[in-house]
């Protein structure tokens, strides 16, 4: 036995019998103690949240050990579910916060473009090999404790996003009733796509891409893997023989199921929550998002979308644009209108002192930290609550509630509200403020041209690293880099801003 997980039906108000349970048994055991992992009620989702800690908490400290000591004496930072990060020397005691940590990643470092373009409402999208990952930033990332992981709730505070099963990896196959499918089952990385000229047999949406010509094989990974086109055509034509289309039909039809996956996401995240994307860009990320970004927004009836710098790995990017936080929380379950200001500030006193003081363990001066506070709360009855902002009024909390679940669910009600938690989010600034612009205005001319399938004329090819700032391509056309590459659909223009992002922008007038 590695750890031991506690976890008493009342730890969240009281925590005194867990913490003497853990004293005795932490000489011996990795000890993971539920008022620690999440001090809220709900035995069965705070018992699953510190039984995944138990799990996953010794594997998860003897690798950062390690880790640490071979990039000693630098400090190591982790990344959370949250979008913030923390010193590697204490993440291994709370390692299921880290389970999003991924693509917490790619969010953190679109939450940090959108401050720097000036575009603060986006529509995300990360689409790699195996998935793709939806969200949306209104000002800031959302967050949620409603997550799951395969059948288990993990309830900690994590970025709000819904995933499904299409990516490029995503196979295309035949269902009992003839119908051609996309997903939710993957090539993976071994052997990948047909196109890799690793072995794979089965058609996946890149290689639909490829035989559409939207891949250029000479620029793949920046010409260091040529792609074998022709495993590609024979493992889209084994798939069109058996629904008796043509091999670019059976291609195109990939593309568009595999889009529609991703439009029904985007829109569970956005449209019915109320949200109207009319002042939204939609922004992609990973290495396959590019090709598919022009047509998404379309379907989303969005007219400006985003490709950022290097998106093929714009996670990457996220661990050093990250800040470092603390999210904390306290349970209270108490109607609203007995809340008294004197106890609310009393416990977010608390929280705030808790935050600040783990932050200055790692080095990071009080006056360097920022506070943000809010509130779950929830019709009396209910089973589900929403965070509101505090703002040191309990009335406009109330008010807020009420025309946020009106906006959510279409309607309010007439009956009392409940306190649920207290929160307090504890930050700090990331290792990196902000991006070098790029410099360099010169307008690059294409490097080559591609036939892509259903257009008449060949369309330029742009090296992304020539283009030169403020630089206008007009659509159709193809910008290729070492991470990914962009399908600029016809009627769509790109402008490139000072840091090197694609501002994309459907021209109405032509379309």
């Amino acid at each position: 036995m590695e750890a031991v997980a506690i976890n008493l039906l009342f730890s969240f108000l009281n925590p005194a019998p867990e913490r003497t349970i853990k004293q005795a048994l932490a000489e011996r055991w990795f000890v993971s103690a539920s008022h620690e992992v999440l001090a809220e009620a709900g035995e069965y989702e705070r018992g699953i949240a510190t039984w995944l800690n138990a799990s996953l908490g010794p594997k998860v400290t003897h690798y950062l050990q390690r880790l640490q000591q071979q990039v000693s004496p630098s400090s190591l930072a982790v990344m959370q579910s949250t979008g913030g990060t923390m010193n590697a020397a204490t993440a291994g005691q709370s390692a299921v916060n880290m389970l999003l940590s991924g693509p917490a990643g790619g969010l953190a470092a679109a939450r940090f473009i959108a401050r720097q373009t000036g575009f603060s409402k986006l529509l995300t999208f990360d689409m790699g090999g195996t998935s793709t990952d939806v969200a949306l930033i209104d000002g800031d990332i959302r967050l949620t404790n409603e997550g799951s992981i395969g059948p288990w709730p993990v309830a900690v505070p994590q970025v709000d996003m819904h995933t499904i099963g299409a990516g490029g990896g995503s196979i295309a196959h035949v269902d009992a009733g003839g119908i051609l499918q996309v997903g939710p089952q993957s090539a993976g990385a071994a052997p990948g796509p047909a196109c890799y000229g690793q072995g794979g047999t089965q058609a996946t949406v890149t290689d639909a891409n490829a035989v559409l010509g939207r891949l250029p094989a000479q620029y793949f990974l920046g010409g260091n893997m040529r792609l074998d086109l022709q495993a590609a055509r024979q493992a889209l034509d084994a798939l069109a023989g058996t629904l008796r289309l043509s091999r670019h039909h059976c291609a195109q039809g990939i593309i568009d199921i595999a889009n529609e996956h991703m439009v029904r996401a985007l829109r569970v995240i956005s449209i019915e929550r109320g949200y109207h994307l009319d002042d939204f860009h939609l922004c992609c990320f990973g290495g396959a998002g590019g090709l598919h970004v022009c047509a998404l927004a379309e379907a989303m009836g969005m007219q400006q979308a985003i490709v950022p710098n290097q998106g093929g790995v714009l996670s990457a990017l996220g661990m050093v644009v990250a800040p470092t936080s603390r999210q904390l929380s306290h349970a209270l379950q108490q109607p609203l209108a007995e809340v008294t200001l004197s106890e609310l500030e009393d416990i977010l006193a608390q929280l705030q002192h808790q935050g600040k003081a783990a932050l200055q363990e790692e080095g990071i001066a009080t006056e360097q930290m920022r506070c943000e506070c809010s509130l779950d709360v929830r019709y009396q009855g209910q089973r589900f609550y929403l965070n509101q902002v505090w703002d040191g009024q309990l009335q406009s909390v109330a008010s807020r509630f009420h025309a946020q679940h009106e906006q959510r669910y279409g309607h309010r009600l007439n009956i009392p509200l409940e306190l649920v938690n207290v929160r307090c989010k504890v930050s700090a600034g990331a290792a990196v403020n902000r991006l070098p612009r790029t410099g360099h205005r010169t307008r690059a001319l294409p490097t080559s041209h591609a036939t892509l399938t259903g257009l008449a004329q060949p369309v330029p090819v742009y090296w992304r690293e020539d283009l030169g700032s403020e630089q206008v391509v007009s659509g159709p056309a193809l910008i290729a880099e070492t991470v990914s590459t962009t399908l600029l659909a016809e009627h769509w223009q790109a402008r490139v801003d000072p840091w090197g992002n694609l501002i994309l922008c459907l021209n109405k007038t032509q379309h």
